[in-house]
């Protein structure tokens, strides 16, 4: 009965013509019968049959059917209501991601590496309506994953990221922005983000950042830089013993912090300076709420109608009245 509704509900007051009918039937019940005046009724005792006592029931027979006839009208029906979101104006977004040695330093916990996977799998997350691609670099750059809406291939390719993925150390900063321009320049999206993040300055690779964040404009793609790294000195990896363990030592924390401010206003982006895991997580929530993704939500009705069995009630209940005031008891009326 929770998910009965009426389409006509106003036919309901129709119910208040239900005691004004109860009031004309006896009313013409009482002008209908005639009255003889006699001694004594000791006579009649026990002439009345059971037909004549059940004769009242006619009219009553009719008042549901009314009653039926009122509910057919206000049109009861169930409703089943589904929710449907659809994106309207969706934004491609790669994430371009410095996988070179100095992103196992410490000041991020555990590192800066394993802070970063962390903090850009809750992006994803936040992301559902848009599609992500994942590009890393040291001094060369590649494609882990293309622009997709399906974000488990995003978050395996996010846990799968290792430093010893690309062999050449160095920071080719250049070369991480021109292959994720490479994988938006021909996206159709209403708006086109690339993520570039970062810990050093650009030191390898052939493509300047100038040359790849120009690109970029001209594609009309927004870059959003994060430059990761506390200010002052840092614990950084600089051998390997023999264990396979990474030897670590206190070493200045350098990014290149004009070089970063230059691209992302070139083109029209922002750049954020991440110095601890909570700035971290703060920046990819600005940048969460800086590209909003436009979503239509459909809400699809069902409706299944109910008034069909109070009218065939209706029907078979007038049918009934209607029989039996012309069988059974034509002689009382």
């Amino acid at each position: 009965m929770e998910k009965i509704t009426f389409l006509n509900p106003e036919f309901f007051w129709l119910f208040l013509l239900i005691p004004i009918g109860l009031a004309l039937i006896f009313w013409r019940r009482d002008q209908q019968t005639a009255s003889l005046q006699i001694s004594s009724l000791q006579g009649f005792k026990g002439t009345s049959s059971l037909l004549a006592k059940l004769e009242p029931l006619l009219n009553i027979i009719r008042l549901l059917a009314l009653s039926s006839l009122i509910v057919a009208m206000a049109r009861p029906r169930t409703v089943d209501v589904s929710n449907k979101t659809k994106t309207t104006k969706g934004i491609d977004i790669v994430m371009a991601i410095d996988v070179s040695g100095s992103m196992l330093a410490r000041d991020l916990k555990p590192d800066r590496m394993q802070a970063l996977k962390k903090i850009a799998a809750g992006f994803v997350d936040e992301r559902p309506n848009d599609r992500i691609g994942l590009v890393v670099y040291a001094s060369e750059a590649y494609t882990k994953t293309p622009v997709t809406s399906d974000k488990a291939i995003i978050q395996d390719a996010i846990r799968s990221i290792k430093y010893d993925n690309i062999l050449v150390d160095g920071t080719g900063i250049g070369m991480g922005l021109a292959t994720a321009v490479n994988r938006l320049k021909d996206s159709k999206a209403k708006s086109k983000v690339i993520i570039l993040m970062t810990d050093g300055v650009n030191n390898a690779g052939f493509i300047e950042p100038d040359t790849a964040s120009d690109i970029a404009q001209q594609y009309g793609i927004k870059v959003y830089t994060i430059g990761i790294g506390t200010n002052g000195m840092a614990e950084f990896p600089y051998a390997i013993a023999p264990n396979g363990q990474f030897l670590f030592q206190m070493m200045k924390v350098e990014i290149d912090e004009k070089l970063m401010q230059s691209i992302a206003r070139k083109t029209g982006g922002k750049y954020f300076r991440a110095t601890s895991n909570y700035k971290l997580a703060q920046i990819y929530d600005e940048i969460n709420k800086l590209e909003t993704t436009e979503v239509e939500e459909l809400k699809f009705y069902d409706y299944d109608e109910k008034y069909r069995p109070f009218v065939l009630l209706a029907g078979f209940l007038l049918l009934l009245e209607l029989g039996l005031r012309n069988t059974i008891y034509r002689s009382f009326i």
